[in-house]
Formats: C-alpha cells, sequence, structure tokens
C-alpha cells in the first residue's frame, strides 16, 4: 500500500496512507507509557537524591557542631577558626557559621564563619532564620540548615551549614543520560513495532483491495474476495462477498430484463408499424370520403343558396304581378273608354259630358297605370341590389337601415299573412362590410323561423335590433315561435341538424348562417335564451365605419 498523499478528483479530498497513523500511533502510545514511567522513576530518583543530600548536610553540621563545642564552650575563636579551614577539603560545603548563645539570656550571636575560598564572599548572618532553617531546605540550587549545638540538653550555639548540589546535579546528568538513552530506545523499538504491526495489518488490507481493484477494473462479478487471517476484516471481506453475489444477481436480472424489453420493444414496433399501415390506409379512405363529403356539403350549400334564390324571385314575380295586373286592368279600361269616344266622335254624336267623363276616367287610370308600373320598378329594383349583394362578397358601402329594409321587401312574400317584420336600427349606421354575406345571414334566420318557429302560428314576430359599438357591430335577431328542442340546442350549427327530415328540410340553414358570420364576416353567432320561448340569435362582427352621428 503507498504511502504516498492521493487526491479523490470527485471532492478534492486529499486521501493519506494508513502508515502515518499507524507509526505515529505506535510511536505516540509507546513513548506515552514509557515517558511516564521514566519521568516517574527520574522524579523520584531526583526526589531520592535531593533529600540524600538534605541528610548528608544535617549529617554534616551535626559533626560540625559537635567538634566545634568544646572550643565553642571554651570561647577559643582561633582554634575554632582553624579547625573550621580544614573543611576545605569537602567540596560540597560552600558556607559554615558558627552563632554563640548566652546561656542565661539565651541571646544568639555570630561568632566565626568559614568560606569554601575567596570566589565566596561572606554572606550575612542567618541567626534571624533559625525556625525557618531548622528543617534542611533546597533552594535556588542550593541546600541551607541550622542545628543546634547542645550538651545536656544546655544549648551553647548553632552551625549554619550551606552546601551546593554538585550531587543533585550529578544525579540530574545520569538521569538525562539516561532519558537521552530510552528515547533512542524507545523510537527503535517503535519502529519495529509500527513496522510489525503495519506488516499485520495492512497486507490483509492490502490483499482485500488488490481484489476490489480487479472487481471495478475488470468488471468481474464472479470473483470473490479471499479469506483474511483477522476475524474484523475477513467479515468485511464475506460481506463484500454477498454484496458481489447480489449484484451478479441484479445484472443478471437485468441483463434478462434488457433483453425482454428489447424483444418486446422488438414485437411493439411491428405492431406498430403493422397498425401505423393500416391506420394509414384508413386516412387515406377517410380523407377521400372526407374530400368527396365536403364537395357534397359544398353542393348542398350552394342548392340552398339557391333554393333560397328562387324562393325570393317567386316571391318577387309574385309581388310584381300584382302591380302589373292593376296596370293591365287599368290599361285595357282605358281602351276600351278610348274606342267608345271614337266611334262617337266618328258618328258625330260626341257630347261634351261623355268627352268630359272620358277625360275624368282617363287620368285616373293613367294615374292608376303610373302608380302601379312604379311600384313594379321598386321592387325589381330592390330585387336587383338584393340578388346582386346575394351573389357578391366584396366590401361596399350600405346604409343598415335601407339595406335591411329592401332585405325586408323581397321577404315580403314568404312573411305575409304569416309573421310581421320589425326593424330597430338608426338610419345614420353607414358602413362597410359585405352586403352578400349579411342578406343571406337575414334571409336564412327569417325562413328558419317561418320554416319551424311559425309553423303552427299565423301571428308571428320577428324583431331585428341593429347597434354600433365602435367597430363592432351588434345584431340580435329574436322570433315569439316555438324555440328550438332542448336535445339539438347544443348542435344547431353543425350541418344536416334539422327537425323535418324527410320533409324537404336539408340541415343546412343555420349552418350556412355560421360559416357566414364566421368565415365570411369574421365574427361570432350564438344562441342565448336556450331557456325560453322562441329563439334569440347574437350576432358580433367587425365593421368599418364611415360616419358616427
Amino acid at each position: 500500500m503507498s504511502s504516498l498523499k492521493q487526491v479523490d478528483m470527485t471532492t478534492n479530498r486529499q486521501i493519506h496512507s494508513i502508515n502515518k497513523p499507524i507509526f505515529f500511533g505506535v510511536v505516540g502510545l509507546i513513548g506515552a507509557s514509557f515517558s511516564c514511567v521514566i519521568l516517574l522513576v527520574a522524579a523520584l530518583f531526583l526526589n531520592s537524591t535531593i533529600e540524600y543530600a538534605k541528610t548528608d548536610s544535617e549529617q554534616t553540621a551535626n559533626l560540625i557542631g559537635q567538634a566545634s563545642l568544646t572550643l565553642l564552650k571554651a570561647d577559643n575563636y582561633n582554634a575554632l577558626q582553624k579547625q573550621l579551614t580544614s573543611l576545605n577539603k569537602v567540596d560540597s560545603i560552600n558556607y559554615v557559621h558558627i552563632y554563640t548563645s548566652d546561656t542565661i539570656t539565651g541571646k544568639t550571636s555570630f561568632f566565626c564563619s568559614y568560606n569554601r575560598s575567596t570566589d565566596f564572599p561572606a554572606i550575612p548572618d542567618k541567626i534571624d532564620q533559625i525556625n525557618q532553617l531548622s528543617v534542611a531546605r533546597y533552594q535556588n540550587g542550593l541546600i541551607e540548615f541550622i542545628v543546634p549545638i547542645v550538651e545536656n540538653n544546655i544549648r551553647y550555639g548553632y552551625v549554619y551549614i550551606q552546601m551546593n548540589d554538585k550531587k543533585i546535579s550529578a544525579a540530574k546528568s545520569q538521569v538525562f543520560i539516561v532519558i537521552l538513552i530510552f528515547i533512542i530506545s524507545l523510537l527503535l523499538i517503535s519502529l519495529f513495532v509500527s513496522k510489525r504491526i503495519k506488516h499485520l495489518l495492512t497486507t490483509p488490507l492490502e490483499v482485500m483491495t488488490a481484489d476490489i481493484q480487479h472487481i471495478a477494473q475488470k468488471k468481474d462479478y464472479h470473483y470473490r474476495c479471499r479469506e483474511l487471517p483477522y476475524q474484523e476484516l475477513d467479515i468485511v471481506a464475506k460481506n463484500i462477498n454477498i454484496m458481489l453475489m447480489r449484484t451478479e444477481k441484479h445484472i443478471s436480472k437485468q441483463q434478462d430484463a434488457e433483453q425482454e424489453i428489447l424483444k418486446l420493444n422488438q414485437e411493439l414496433e411491428d405492431k406498430v408499424s403493422s397498425r401505423t399501415k393500416a391506420l394509414k390506409e384508413s386516412n387515406q379512405e377517410l380523407l377521400s370520403t372526407l374530400d368527396k363529403l365536403h364537395k357534397f356539403q359544398n353542393q348542398l350549400v350552394e342548392s340552398e343558396k339557391m333554393a333560397s334564390l328562387g324562393d325570393m324571385v317567386a316571391g318577387v314575380a309574385h309581388e310584381v304581378n300584382t302591380p302589373i295586373g292593376l296596370g293591365v286592368t287599368a290599361s285595357t279600361l282605358l281602351s276600351d273608354r278610348l274606342d267608345e269616344i271614337k266611334d262617337a266622335f266618328e258618328q258625330k254624336t260626341l257630347k261634351s259630358s261623355q268627352l268630359k267623363k272620358f277625360l275624368n276616367d282617363g287620368e285616373e287610370n293613367i294615374q292608376i297605370i303610373c302608380r302601379n308600373l312604379d311600384r313594379a320598378a321598386e321592387l325589381i329594383s330592390s330585387f336587383k341590389k338584393v340578388a346582386v349583394d346575394q351573389s357578391s362578397e366584396a366590401d361596399r358601402e350600405i346604409n343598415l337601415e335601407h339595406f335591411i329594409q329592401d332585405v325586408f321587401l323581397t321577404l315580403a312574400p314568404e312573411t305575409k299573412g304569416k309573421c310581421l317584420l320589425e326593424l330597430n336600427c338608426a338610419d345614420n349606421i353607414d358602413v362597410i362590410t359585405k352586403p352578400g354575406p349579411l342578406n343571406q345571414i337575414i334571409v336564412n334566420l327569417v325562413m328558419n323561423s317561418i320554416i319551424h318557429g311559425f309553423e303552427h302560428t299565423n301571428d308571428g314576430k320577428i324583431t331585428l335590433s341593429i347597434s354600433q359599438v365602435g367597430q363592432q357591430l351588434l345584431m340580435q335577431y329574436q322570433d315569439n315561435g316555438c324555440g328550438i328542442a332542448d336535445d339539438i340546442q347544443d348542435k344547431i350549427f353543425e350541418p344536416f341538424t334539422t327537425t323535418k327530415r324527410g320533409e324537404g328540410g336539408s340541415g343546412l340553414g343555420l349552418h350556412l348562417v355560421y360559416n357566414l358570420v364566421t368565415q365570411a364576416l369574421g365574427g361570432t353567432i350564438a344562441l342565448v335564451n336556450k331557456n325560453e320561448s322562441g329563439v334569440s340569435f347574437e350576432i358580433n362582427f367587425p365593421i368599418t365605419s364611415t360616419r358616427l352621428d
């Protein structure tokens, strides 16, 4: 297993080897354990050395006190000073003070002293620290101690001794050397132990890693991880093998499912292909039938238009026949009177009264002839205009009130004795629109009301209300007939919807109206009183206004 750092490219996370944690863990564990032990031993050793040095200073002070007792009692300063000089053979003694005490008053005073050498200048006496130094004290590398000089329970003075810590320093050096040796030994032991642990631990991991890498690189899910010598790692390997076994089964099932899906897809494609072919054939046949149906429907619509135009022609012919007949009758009477006057004139029996009566009758007959000829001319002019509008889909300017009155006039033969036509329209609405489709819309609506709404009544009424809102024209058509049955209200604008099937009804009247409103005029038409008697349509389409008063 490599000890180099690696980088996980998916997360930019550095991945470290386990070697360093093992090494530092072992070194840390062993080092901490041995350090505690060695530090404890070193502390005990140093403490023991210090205590030994204190004891040594106490013993030395007692010996000096006993040796100085006789001379101190004899108050022999010189002999005692000379005796103290012999202490220069002991390297560990820096200073010695001898204090004398009055056996009566107990007052203590300085008597004599010893300084190791000139490098050790005299120090102040320690009389004021007798109580504090009655127990040996180690401070700042020095050991100080004061012991009383006593004989037979009589205190003759004190000995103050100051010793250096050469023995303690030597002990510290020894401890340092021991610790250094220990550290070197610890590093060697830790290195050996860590390598051994690394070998024992990482070798199975490397085996497991190699197995997993083989599986990942080769995608060989039949391969299994090898058994490992440690229970924990072996459990991991066995669980990986279980996962590999399940993965292998899952992949096998997935491959079977993919094969099944491919098979089903192929079968589905075959079915779709065959059904698409059949559908194309059916669609082609349907389109052909639909084209024929459209042609037939257009023929029926044209037939409906021609039938409407034929009805209008017949009605106009009937209307024109009346004034022409009256004119013929009046001209016949006038011709007869003219023959009578001519005979009387030739026979010279013509009287003034007879001539006067002839002139009066002739004037009356001529007025009748002129009036009826004017009526016939008016009817023919209206018919011509309406016929031209009905067959034309070009835009032109019209006055709506005059235009609709002309249409109503052409419908007079159909409405006579059947219903009353009422127009609510201002006389100043001049617009540019398509008069042909508008004419056919009004004619078809009126004829639809006459045929279906007023079938059983001669007291019908049709009201057409016109209003202009900006560039929109609103036509409200209403009759008081029998209304429309509920079951066909939602499909009255569909082709071939009729209640007169088999009785001459084509079912194209309102379908033609719907197409003319929505396609020719670009507007909308709606049935607005579905639940009331009679019928009411609301037609809205755009126009171009030429005058707004």
